[in-house]
């Protein structure tokens, strides 16, 4: 186990590795911040609200995901645009989890602040269009496509599962209904963040069970890695190669007791895998 960043967010989330400036982004999503590291320097960008995803748009700009409205955000700069809102009059809400897609889309699940009953929802936007894919989500979680551009996943923490979605080859509209991957509830492994990786297996942190787990495409169960940390959220492949899985975790919901005995919840760790390669992130395109 490595620790890649000690600093302990409250809830750490949408690990993203930029492959242009070989970076890794995350969010703090209580603590208001987007995260990175340059070498050994800490660096922190600081919003006036929740923040909790992103995509590459290209060296300098980031495709942020805020509580209302998704943004071109520039690292250098700092300067952010607004490209759409997202849920902005239902101040109830809050985008979580969020990931590109291959056609250069971006991906982006709501949900209630205080994780609501069936509260939230997932959107697409693509081609400068913002579109509804599913609602009466409580917890969005595991948004992640295969290599293949025939795959999308996504998850309800709250239900436990997670569904595969066929997608249009042509424009990466979901197709056809979703199919049940996992069912995990009752097991104690809850379905956070996800990746896939360049052999189309399923990498899923399990919120509270301190580990990322990996599936075979048809939902076979091949390995698990442990991390120091039980309520991890969300991993991402990077590093040379793309050979590295970070993941995120959180200390949110955790007493004094809690935090004292988990020294690094909240922490960010990589861990080098020579044995698996994941794929490199798709920029966004905005249209």
């Amino acid at each position: 186990m490595t620790v890649f960043d000690q600093r302990r967010c409250e809830l750490g989330e949408g690990a993203l590795w930029h492959p242009l400036r070989r970076q890794l982004f995350w969010f703090d999503i209580l603590g208001k911040g987007l995260l990175s590291r340059d070498g050994d320097r800490e660096l922190r960008w600081s919003f006036d609200e929740l923040v909790s995803a992103a995509g590459w748009i290209d060296r300098e700009r980031l495709l942020v995901a805020s509580e209302t409205a998704l943004w071109c955000f520039d690292v250098e700069t700092g300067a952010k645009e607004r490209v759409v809102p997202v849920s902005a009059e239902l101040v109830h809400l809050r985008s979580n989890d969020g990931r590109a897609d291959p056609w250069g889309g971006f991906w982006i699940g709501t949900m209630g602040k205080n994780s609501e009953n069936r509260a939230g929802s997932i959107w697409r936007l693509w081609g400068g269009e913002l579109r509804e894919l599913f609602s009466g989500i409580s917890i969005a979680n595991a948004i992640c496509f295969d290599a293949e551009r025939e795959l999308a996943y996504f998850a309800d923490t709250g239900l436990g599962t997670v569904w595969s979605q066929g997608l249009d080859p042509a424009t990466g509209w979901p197709s056809g209904e979703p199919r049940t991957f996992l069912k995990l509830r009752g097991t104690g492994f809850n379905p956070d963040g996800a990746v896939v990786d360049s052999e189309g297996r399923f990498w899923n942190a399990q919120w509270g069970a301190g580990r990322v787990a990996c599936y075979g495409p048809d939902g076979a169960f091949l390995r698990e890695e442990r991390f120091d940390a039980s309520q991890l959220s969300c991993p991402a492949f990077g590093g040379e190669d793309f050979h590295t899985l970070f993941v995120t975790s959180a200390q949110q919901g955790m007493d004094a007791a809690a935090r004292e005995a988990e020294p690094n919840a909240g922490a960010t760790f990589g861990r080098h895998l020579p044995e698996v390669r994941g794929i490199g992130e798709p920029a966004v395109v905005l249209g």
